[in-house]
């Protein structure tokens, strides 16, 4: 088992509901099977959220959804953020 802390921000903590949880995936997970995981636990509000998220792993940004997650890791959701 792999354990791993998702952290939400802004409109994705709203959506989730939670600033942040424990995840524990079997096998070799990577970050798809942890949004999908995330996803399962809270809804299609959370769902249509992380369509428009980028994240970040451990502080590096994640482009491929199919980047393995080792244990003990950190998965930052980050929604768009306005700014100006």
């Amino acid at each position: 088992m792999v354990q791993l802390t998702v952290r939400y921000f802004a409109g994705a903590r709203a959506a989730a509901g939670v600033p942040d949880e424990r995840v524990e995936l079997a096998g070799a997970p990577t970050v798809a099977h942890v949004l999908a995981e995330i996803g399962a636990r809270h809804g299609g509000r959370l769902d249509r959220v992380l369509a428009a998220c980028s994240f970040l792993l451990d502080g590096v940004a994640v482009r491929d959804r199919a980047t393995p997650v080792p244990a003990g890791a950190e998965l930052d959701v980050l929604p768009p953020f306005a700014g100006g």
